[in-house]
């Protein structure tokens, strides 16, 4: 009896599917393939929404189906996103929301701490960039899709959150922080001396090409000749800011290429007529993204060298897709490209002179520089004033054949 009972329940499930599935093969066109693929989707909820012993709400299964989904690219950058968190998101592009001032970045299955704003809830609280977070208010990060982490972290003004902090040679430890309205300026630059300049990027922001502009003019009247580019531990950001950099500083040509997987491409070019000054660019791990894409391409025109470590590797886009219930899909759709055609997702860029990072993180926003105590800085400098001493703009090919070998 019990075996015709389960049988029933069986052909039960399975009829429905049929129907079910043959409407939506109907509706979209699929092929006989497709088709068995789908009716398995179909045949496994009918049969949970029959028999689960309690009893289940379909959303919430078909939510948690397009979660699986794209998990199951094991693409760190592509998530699904629930409500709540397509709302936050909505609420973050409209600057409604509040964070603890650092930046993150998603690497080898964990979540690091990349970089930390000056004076924000995070600094105040004793975080530095190298930190590895293992879990949000309790919840340990291996059991969040990467891309979540920072949405848990943003939260409302005034809000509490917790996390639990890995750094290396010390004890893990739980930070309590507030989030807050986090604003900070992302370009700042000053005079080494009374011909080179110094410029540091913190990410790039919407505002951010308009501040390179406006402190490259200030830097120009004072004098400047040539000057170093700092880009450690910048995450990126905004694309759109880091081609307005790119055509105040790359030669003309392409500045990057962004192509999807039908091999349809978009380039972004720059029309300048030729490099204005010598540039030596800093790099180290934390370098990824849009500061990855600027720098690639001021390294395959020749009009600038990158000193420091090889960056973190982020060269892919993604797009945000609204969907029918206040959720949406955030999913990587293409990846850049320098323009000598190199894919720098998952490789990044590698510098012409190589150079580990100084024992201690640099102050990224601190304009005191001390090149005593780093090592990149200096021999930025060291081949800036080689440069602008040559009457230089663009690195010849025996200073390349001579520098870019060079690993100190």
């Amino acid at each position: 009896m019990k075996k015709k009972i389960f049988g029933g329940i069986i052909l039960t499930a399975l009829i429905s599917a049929a129907l079910t599935l043959g409407l939506v093969c109907v509706l979209l066109g699929l092929n006989s393939s497709n088709a068995l693929d789908l009716g398995r989707f179909f045949v496994a909820m009918r049969f949970i929404e029959g028999n689960y012993v309690q009893e289940v709400d379909r959303r919430q299964l078909i939510d948690g189906a397009i979660s699986g989904m794209v998990n199951s690219l094991g693409d760190p950058h592509s998530i699904y996103l629930a409500p709540q968190l397509y709302n936050q998101l909505r609420a973050e592009t409209s600057g409604a929301f509040g964070g603890i001032g650092v930046y993150m970045g998603f690497k080898n299955g964990g979540v690091q701490v990349m970089n930390v704003i000056p004076d924000g809830p995070g600094q105040r609280a004793g975080l530095l960039a190298g930190d590895e977070i293992l879990a949000v208010d309790g919840q340990p990060v291996a059991e969040i899709p990467p891309a979540e982490v920072a949405l848990k972290i943003r939260g409302e003004i005034g809000t509490p959150v917790e996390l639990l902090i890995r750094r290396e040679g010390a004890e893990d430890i739980t930070y309590s922080l507030t989030r807050e309205n986090i604003k900070v300026k992302t370009v700042a630059g000053k005079m080494i001396d009374d011909r080179l300049a110094y410029i540091k990027i913190s990410n790039f922001s919407e505002n951010t090409g308009d501040e390179f502009k406006s402190t490259l003019a200030e830097l120009e009247a004072q004098g400047m000749k040539g000057f170093i580019l700092d880009l450690r531990q910048n995450p990126g950001g905004v694309i759109t800011s880091c081609i307005e950099i790119a055509q105040e500083i790359v030669p003309k040509g392409t500045v990057t290429s962004v192509i999807k997987r039908d091999g349809s491409k978009e380039v972004y070019t720059s029309d300048l007529e030729a490099a204005r000054f010598p540039i030596v660019v800093l790099l180290d791990n934390n370098s990824a993204s849009a500061a990855e894409l600027l720098s690639g391409a001021l390294q395959d025109t020749k009009a600038a060298i990158v000193v420091g470590e090889t960056s973190y590797g982020k060269g892919s886009v993604q797009t945000l897709i609204p969907m029918a219930h206040n959720d949406g899909l955030k999913l990587t759709i293409a990846k850049y490209y320098t323009p000598n055609g190199k894919c720098i997702d998952g490789v990044g860029i590698t510098p012409d002179v190589e150079i580990k990072m100084p024992a201690s993180p640099h102050p990224l926003y601190n304009l005191n520089l001390d090149e005593a105590e780093d090592s990149q800085l200096a021999t930025a400098e060291e081949l800036l004033r080689h440069q602008v001493d040559a009457g230089k703009i663009l690195f010849d090919d025996d200073f390349w054949k001579a520098n870019s070998s060079s690993e100190q």
